[in-house]
């Protein structure tokens, strides 16, 4: 009776392994986090391409950058779409988790948009500035308003530039750090404001029509940086399901969506 049992506790320890892996080699569904816009739209189409091959990818929307992380090294996600590569590095540095690129898929410029004041030229003395509040994207901001005449950094600071580093500020700008989601919010209580591209378009901006500023799109810095990533927990990246995923959102049909729908503002890496 003894062996009976040791074997039928081994059996289901065994099971809950495997439930506790993410996508496992044999599965067939894929279990996604993304933010809105552009990600989960991406995915949608990216979902029927996997149909065709027997996959069911399902979707989970998330409007922040950290819940997506915590669950795909939870477990509770196969993988997630939503981040660029400095933003992961610093994420897994920060949190102690072990997340990796399973492949870059795109690119989103960086944009400045005009809130109370409607072109860079008219900004006033002592007005308001939003940027995105997280290390990577904030320092991303800076750089851009550094290229725009706004400010000045500390030389040398680079991607790692905050506020701290301002080293002329001939606007005495008030900078105001804002967590990225809530930036298009606030757009209406700065002068202008640094947002991200996928925040930009779900609040119905265009980086092509309404930016006043955009980031040099062909820089090979920025593009390594700041390309999307799909991301996944430590050793899953060769997992099938993970492979037919990449495969599928790297499809010719998906990259004719990216073209058709977002007019510059999303930028395919394949």
């Amino acid at each position: 009776m003894k062996k009976v049992f040791l074997s039928t506790a081994v059996a289901v320890l065994a099971a809950v392994s495997l439930v506790g892996c993410g996508a496992s080699k044999d599965s067939k569904t894929l279990t996604i986090g993304a933010t809105p816009s552009p990600h989960a739209e991406i995915l949608e189409v990216a979902k029927e391409v996997m149909a065709e091959e027997g996959y069911t990818l399902d979707i989970k929307v998330y409007n922040d950058y950290v819940q997506p992380n915590t669950a795909v090294e939870n477990g509770d996600l196969d993988a997630n779409y939503f981040q660029h590569v400095l933003y992961l590095e610093n994420f897994n540095e920060e949190n102690n988790t072990h997340l990796v690129i399973a492949d870059k898929i795109h690119y989103e410029p960086f944009g400045i948009y005009g809130g109370k004041t409607k072109s860079l030229d008219e900004v006033p003395d002592g007005g308001s500035v939003a940027v995105p509040n997280d290390a990577t994207n904030e320092a991303r901001a800076l750089l851009l308003l550094e290229a725009q005449g706004l400010i000045t950094l500390q030389e040398g600071v680079g991607l790692n530039a905050t506020k701290n580093d301002i080293i002329d500020n001939p606007k005495n700008l008030d900078i105001k750090e804002i967590e990225a989601a809530q930036i298009p919010l606030s757009l209406q209580d700065v002068d202008i404001a640094v947002i991200n591209g996928n925040y930009a378009m779900g609040a119905g901006l265009s980086v092509g029509k309404d930016a006043l500023a955009i980031e040099e799109s062909d820089s090979d810095v920025v593009q390594q940086n700041y390309a999307n990533v799909i991301a996944v927990k430590e050793g899953n990246e060769e997992n099938e399901a993970i492979q037919a995923l990449i495969e599928a959102v790297k499809s010719d049909k998906v990259k004719e969506f990216i073209e058709e729908k977002y007019d510059g503002s999303v930028v395919p890496l394949f």
